[in-house]
């Protein structure tokens, strides 16, 4: 690992690293690390475009990265000294055996995704906005991007009328397409992906992907449409408005990929609570 952190940067002092490296290969560099830290930890300090100009990333256990209206905050989390309780009488080992025996709740951390596109072919069509929702405890943050349109791409007056975004304003206030992806990364960073229907997006991510070099999502993707299928089988049809009535979840814009998310987030709750799904 230091090998290929010496390739790109400097080391400064022992364990500091300086390098300018372009987006690709930073994310490149943080999954080598993330891969190969084991025991150890890692902090990652890149310039964006914020309120501060940077942001950061890490490894660390005793510390979180939360979201500040647009600034981040490294928060220090503290916890209770583990105790290490001596002694291994019957009545003890009968006391941890019981302890090993409760259920767990399920985790419920996890991100919900949606995009919106030009079209139906990932190899033809176009990513026009991505929208996210992540769930981190009983915390709630979002994601939302318009994507500004590539050469020879236009918004199709079908996809326009349904969606509310048209060629005019995708230009004006979107941004890159890999720039977009890189961002979702960030956000998204190792949690569980969710989506209705996910491999509708997961094909669009991967050309994207493919086409503007980055790396890959290695993060587990959870669709939930064959799930429904298999806990739900006698639904008149499986479009996701369906759904959603089914389990009376309100979307309050349908087709808006932020709204979406958000819908499919409530759902994918419901699942949790009502179905058995585990994140």
């Amino acid at each position: 690992m230091r090998g290929d952190l010496t390739k790109w940067c400097q080391e400064l002092q022992t364990g500091v690293y300086v390098g300018n490296v372009n987006a690709k290969i930073r994310e490149l560099l943080w999954q080598r690390i993330n891969d190969n830290i084991g025991r150890g930890e890692a902090t990652l300090v890149y310039s964006t475009n914020n309120e501060l100009g940077y942001t950061f990333r890490t490894t660390r256990k005793d510390k979180e990265i939360i979201d500040a209206d647009g600034i981040p905050i490294m928060k220090t989390l503290f916890r209770a000294p583990t105790i290490k309780h001596h002694g291994f009488s019957n009545a003890y080992r009968y006391h941890q055996a019981k302890k090993r025996t409760i259920v767990r709740p399920t985790s419920k951390n996890f991100v919900a995704l949606d995009l919106e596109t030009t079209g139906l072919k990932p190899n033809k069509d176009q990513i026009i906005s991505i929208g996210a929702i992540k769930v981190n405890g009983n915390k709630r943050s979002d994601f939302y991007k318009l994507i500004k349109l590539e050469s020879g791409h236009t918004v199709p007056a079908d996809i326009a009328e349904v969606t509310k975004l048209d060629d005019h304003l995708l230009n004006r206030c979107g941004i890159d397409l890999k720039d977009a992806i890189v961002d979702l990364q960030h956000f998204v960073d190792s949690m569980p992906i969710v989506g209705y229907n996910l491999l509708f997006d997961q094909r669009f991510l991967q050309v994207a992907i493919i086409k503007h070099k980055l790396i890959q999502f290695n993060n587990r993707m959870i669709d939930l449409l064959p799930y429904v299928k298999k806990v739900d089988p006698f639904c008149d049809n499986y479009h996701l408005s369906t759904i959603l009535n089914k389990y009376d979840i309100k979307n309050d814009s349908p087709h808006n990929a932020r709204s979406d998310a958000n819908a499919t987030m409530l759902l994918t709750e419901k699942l949790i609570e009502n179905k058995g799904l585990r994140i």
